[in-house]
């Protein structure tokens, strides 16, 4: 499972979390494996974005994990796109806290036509969800696809304590 445009799994250590007690060392670290089971079985993402005033804007979104990084949609003149234009730095997060999965990364919009259309097939799969109605737009390219390829990621299994905590690298 490497990721898109890296050669190996990410490298995991410790967060910094000063005041948190967590240990030192790489011991309870989770396995990038937990981190990528999560992020492709997740229902619901959170997405992360800033205004051009400096002000965050968090929604959730459908998407998928797939070839290494996360995709997803949104209307071309919606607030999530309008600020991926002028700031393509985000944030995604999976829907359950208790098994969080966190995601920084730069949102670019994918112009590669089969990865489009394996995004509209993986979406009607994955929620039973019938994307005839957006399929010209997407692939016409009116309507937005985003990719967003982590550069760090951070998980925490809760019921397993903070000693889970791990922060993922990236490398390209």
């Amino acid at each position: 499972m490497p990721t898109r445009g890296t050669k190996s799994q990410p490298k995991a250590s410790r967060p910094h979390m000063p005041g948190y007690g967590l240990p030192k060392g790489q011991k309870g670290l989770l396995p990038w494996t937990w981190a990528f089971e999560r992020l492709r079985k997740s229902h619901n993402y959170w997405v992360a974005t800033v205004r051009t005033d400096g002000r965050p804007h968090l929604m959730p979104v459908w998407g998928l994990w797939m070839e290494g990084a996360f995709y997803f949609s949104t209307g071309r003149q919606s607030r999530k796109a309008k600020n991926l234009a002028t700031n393509s730095t985000c944030v995604i997060a999976t829907e359950n806290a208790a098994e969080a999965v966190v995601l920084e990364g730069v949102a670019r919009e994918t112009p590669e036509l089969p990865l489009r259309r394996k995004f509209i097939r993986d979406t009607e799969r994955k929620y039973k969800f019938d994307m005839s109605g957006f399929t010209a737009d997407i692939l016409n390219l009116r309507e937005p696809i985003y990719v967003v390829e982590p550069r760090v990621a951070f998980g925490l299994h809760e019921k397993k304590s903070l000693n889970t905590a791990t922060r993922w690298h990236f490398r390209k």
